[in-house]
């Protein structure tokens, strides 16, 4: 197939420059090269291709036709090699993310204005859902990265931790007054709890801690939402399991207080997931060096 394609490389050179050796310096081959080359193409389709004339060569009708064909199918492929020099150099593109809203509020951000910043023309496309989900899509090819909680035990999946983040329990104002002392984690189970909803990664981290300390929970409240778990300790709903680093906004506005405990939860992580043994698109090893480098 490659050398076909080199044989109508030249047929195409030939018939523009209506010379073979025209076409040869073109090419930087020899016109005896050349000559050989079109014979080997005309031998092959079984038709000449060429008038040969003391003056150069021609076009015979059928091989009229077939130029307009080659020419047109090289342009595609000059094209097409050209497009794949952009995507190289991501002056086109897409780059689809798998993330959950609140990652994508407290941690993304900056980083896509970073990379926007840089790279203009690329496209994004935010797919949001829990973390087992966006995994899920990341193995169904349906995003190429995807920026969620750690741990996750999955094989399939390559995990870049970026960032440490702290599990916390907050309250609100009434509440935090009838707690006095730090509490033990085995204290929690008599007060009214507010936590993610079971298939969360957070809530599967904190409830597995817990039950390694011999302690299981029964949330009075389950969320969809962590700004949810923040409004709902606002008000003295009861005390809310959150991640530290993207409540403290809510923390330093003393809307909300940190419950203290005797031991803290052992911290955990976000960060870049990838599908082990698949490389990574030229845009997403760009984002994920700009995460890294921030």
């Amino acid at each position: 197939m490659i050398a076909k394609l080199d044989l109508y490389q030249v047929f195409c050179i030939v018939g523009t420059s209506g010379s073979f050796s025209k076409a040869a310096k073109s090419l930087f081959m020899t016109q005896p090269a050349v000559s050989q080359a079109i014979m080997q193409l005309e031998k092959e389709l079984d038709t000449r291709l060429f008038n040969r004339t003391p003056k150069g060569v021609t076009l015979t009708n059928e091989g009229s036709i077939l130029f307009d064909y080659v020419q047109s199918a090289i342009h595609l492929v000059e094209m097409g090699e050209e497009k794949i020099q952009e995507f190289k150099n991501l002056t086109i593109g897409e780059l689809r993310i798998g993330v959950g809203d609140t990652i994508s509020r407290y941690f993304l951000l900056p980083y896509l204005e970073a990379f926007h910043t840089e790279y203009p023309n690329i496209k994004f496309k935010i797919v949001n859902g829990t973390t087992l989900e966006i995994c899920a899509l990341l193995k169904q090819g349906e995003v190429d990265i995807a920026i969620c909680n750690f741990p996750i035990d999955d094989p399939q999946l390559e995990q870049r931790p970026c960032i440490d983040i702290h599990d916390i329990f907050v309250c609100g104002k009434k509440d935090k007054q009838e707690i006095q002392q730090p509490l033990d984690v085995s204290d929690l189970v008599g007060l009214p709890l507010i936590f993610l909803e079971p298939k969360s990664i957070s809530r599967k981290y904190v409830e597995d801690y817990l039950l390694s300390k011999g302690i299981k929970i029964s949330p009075e409240f389950e969320l969809g939402s962590h700004d949810l778990l923040l409004e709902f300790a606002k008000i003295n709903l009861g005390i809310a399991c959150v991640t530290k680093e993207f409540a403290q906004d809510y923390l330093n506005k003393e809307l909300v207080y940190e419950v203290p405990l005797k031991e803290a939860i052992p911290k955990r992580s976000i960060g870049i997931c990838s599908l082990k043994g698949v490389p990574l698109s030229q845009a997403s090893t760009k984002f994920v060096e700009i995460i890294e480098g921030l």
